[in-house]
């Protein structure tokens, strides 16, 4: 059994190496809940269905690539992909920023489906609470669930998501039965018609997180095929599956709404099947939020903040967002994380795999079992920092091309050019002073 909050400072040892079943079961999890849903919905009410289906795909190539990447590097390290950052040019400070805009993405993930969860609470209330109460309702309900951890709702919530795919299913086979293909083919965007590089964007932004995490389950994963089997299911089976069918059942309904989907097509029990997802979903993204604030927090500054304490304002904070109405922002959201957590990935992959900056230092804890020292650890690395922010300004700005390409490429070179001059210029000093 996977436990991820197992080594949280040191590698997995290799006989604490689970089969490859074990953690692709735990990824496609990840990868087929409500936000993808959602997210596959957003695609089907604004894109014409080629065009929708045109970048699902190109976006999930690039997310293999990406993905498979940082997995591969979390299975030879045995570490997470935070703590991984730390010698993949971000350094011990950096890493703690990362882990920051990691915590704040998931806030803005908990106000979303928070969102969500009260809309389909309103409405099964026949709007007598309205949306605000009801959004301040669940969010309160559900940040007191994860910081005191009552079980039995946790339990009940892992049991909702795989039935909330059943339901995916269910309604998919219900709507073909009523529209055939080529009929759904004719139907026009019912939103506002997003482009082509546009959806690749969203569906990256929709997905990324799930990229940067990657290291965190496949270093409990044996071999290279595991890590490439691992991903390949996840993503085919799992995510490209529930976008696909999200994306047809909101085409033919004419809507991106969740709730009036599950509303038009099975009544109030979809809803509770949304509202039970929606706990397990947001149980996660709180609790993430909260580790990685507190991490960050002991990693800028050496002072420890009480869980407890970290997780009651975080979930006041992500309440907050979703009365102020995040979710009218939905599309904008997975946009901007379609473009600032690109070059975060970007920049690791080029220092792990092309310079190589700390592979020996890594190569040699490995053989030892442990980590590198602090010694060996930089504090910071400003040069991976300075080209994450231009990445980001480059995928927001430029408006040829691909947002989430532009700004991962941008980053990435960036990235590459000045550790290659640094580098000169201190060998350059260095047999100065030795002259």
């Amino acid at each position: 059994m996977i436990k991820t909050e197992d080594y949280p400072l040191s590698r997995v040892p290799q006989d604490k190496r689970v089969s490859l079943f074990s953690v692709a079961i735990v990824y496609m999890g990840a990868l087929t809940s409500l936000d993808q849903f959602m997210l596959g919905a957003v695609l089907g009410n604004s894109m014409e269905l080629a065009d929708a289906f045109i970048a699902l795909f190109i976006a999930s190539i690039i997310f293999c690539v990406v993905t498979y990447g940082l997995g591969m590097a979390g299975m030879r390290e045995g570490i997470s992909g935070s703590l991984l950052a730390r010698w993949c040019g971000f350094g011990r400070l950096g890493s703690a920023l990362v882990g920051i805009v990691v915590a704040v993405s998931l806030l803005g993930w908990f106000g979303i489906q928070n969102a969500i969860f009260a809309k389909s609470l309103d409405f099964a209330l026949g709007h007598k609470l309205g949306f605000n109460w009801a959004a301040i309702l669940s969010g309160s309900l559900l940040t007191i669930l994860v910081a005191f951890g009552f079980k039995a709702l946790r339990i009940a919530a892992r049991i909702a998501v795989p039935t909330f795919i059943l339901l995916v299913i269910y309604i998919t086979f219900k709507i073909l039965t009523e529209h055939n293909i080529s009929d759904i083919n004719q139907l026009t965007a019912a939103g506002d018609t997003l482009s082509i590089s546009a959806g690749i964007t969203i569906v990256m932004g929709g997905a990324i997180m799930a990229s940067l995490v990657t290291p965190d389950l496949t270093r409990y994963s044996k071999n290279g095929k595991h890590v490439l089997g691992v991903i390949f299911i996840g993503i085919i089976v799992g995510k490209c599956a529930v976008n696909g069918l999200a994306l047809l059942i909101a085409k033919a309904l004419g809507t991106a709404d969740v709730v009036s989907i599950m509303s038009q097509t099975v009544g109030v029990t979809g809803l509770l099947v949304v509202v039970f997802s929606t706990l397990k979903v947001n149980d996660l993204n709180l609790y993430c939020s909260s580790l990685g604030i507190v991490n960050a927090v002991e990693g800028l500054t050496g002072k420890k903040l009480k869980y407890l304490s970290t997780t009651l304002v975080i979930g006041a904070l992500g309440t907050t967002l979703s009365v102020l109405g995040i979710l009218d922002r939905f599309i904008d959201f997975l946009s901007l994380l379609g473009v600032v957590l690109p070059p975060i990935i970007g920049i690791m992959l080029v220092d792990y795999y092309v310079l190589r900056s700390h592979r020996k230092i890594l190569d040699k804890s490995r053989d030892e079992g442990k980590l590198p020292d602090e010694k060996q650890t930089p504090v910071i690395g400003w040069v991976a920092i300075i080209a994450s922010i231009v990445g980001s300004v480059v995928g927001l700005v430029i408006e040829w091309g691909i947002p989430t390409i532009n700004s991962l490429v941008a980053a990435s070179f960036i990235y590459w050019a000045l550790k290659v001059v640094v580098s000169r210029n201190q060998k350059r000093l260095e047999s100065e002073e030795t002259v």
